[in-house]
């Protein structure tokens, strides 16, 4: 019994960093293009385009719903927000590296805003579960928004604190989502790369509220 409860903890609290596993120095290898628009998974990007960070539970399912969107140039799935440097995706699971796994998101703000995609983020999961997404438990599924420079960062507050008062006034509790500037993103294995484009019938927990984001009108351009 204290072994499964000693598990549960190390699943649903971040390690220390003298608790977090060493990693390694290399980066880990996965595919070098998407498997879907086979553009190039790390770049280079075209200039101009900018980039979003989310983490909403199995990036599985998260990533299928954001390469679905016109103006998203690439994404690709991996870790970020913890202290292992470079960790595979087994070493994330056990809640012993401190990351969360975590879409990454090249746009053209040109044909779709950061707004549309904090609405598409909110609206797409309970971001009310703290260490968890539905039957997904622990630290690796935590809601988290990373972000690329203060336009961002003020944006993803705003949102939050607008769509709380709707998921409070529809009987939900406090947010939990992370918001945090961009920390390190490790890519994930090529078996993880675009999931549900080479396995239709795979895992999806993606979940939402029921309860619709709107966007303020001061961040919405």
């Amino acid at each position: 019994m204290f072994f499964l409860s000693d598990m549960l903890n190390k699943k649903l609290n971040l390690p220390k960093p003298s608790e977090a596993l060493p990693g390694r120095a290399k980066a880990i290898a996965t595919a070098s293009r998407h498997h879907v628009s086979k553009r190039p998974l790390k770049g280079p990007y075209p200039e101009g385009l900018e980039t979003a960070m989310f983490g909403l539970g199995c990036f599985w399912g998260a990533e299928r719903l954001f390469w679905q969107i016109e103006g998203v140039w690439v994404t690709a799935v991996g870790f970020a927000g913890g202290a292992t440097p470079n960790p595979t995706y087994q070493e994330t699971c056990t809640g012993l590296t401190g990351h969360t796994e975590i879409v990454l998101i090249v746009f053209d703000p040109k044909v779709v805003s950061y707004a549309e995609l904090l609405k598409l983020f909110w609206e797409s999961h309970d971001p009310t579960q703290g260490m968890r997404q539905g039957n997904d438990v622990g630290t690796t599924y935590r809601s988290a928004i990373y972000t690329s420079g203060d336009r961002q960062y003020q944006a993803a507050i705003a949102s939050r604190d607008a769509y709380e008062v709707s998921l409070r006034g529809a009987g939900h509790g406090k947010i939990t989502t992370e918001i945090a500037p961009a920390p390190v993103f490790y890519f994930a294995e090529q078996d993880h790369q675009q999931y549900l484009s080479k396995n239709p019938n795979g895992y999806c927990n993606l979940r939402g509220t029921g309860v619709a984001c709107a966007i303020p009108s001061a961040i919405s351009a």
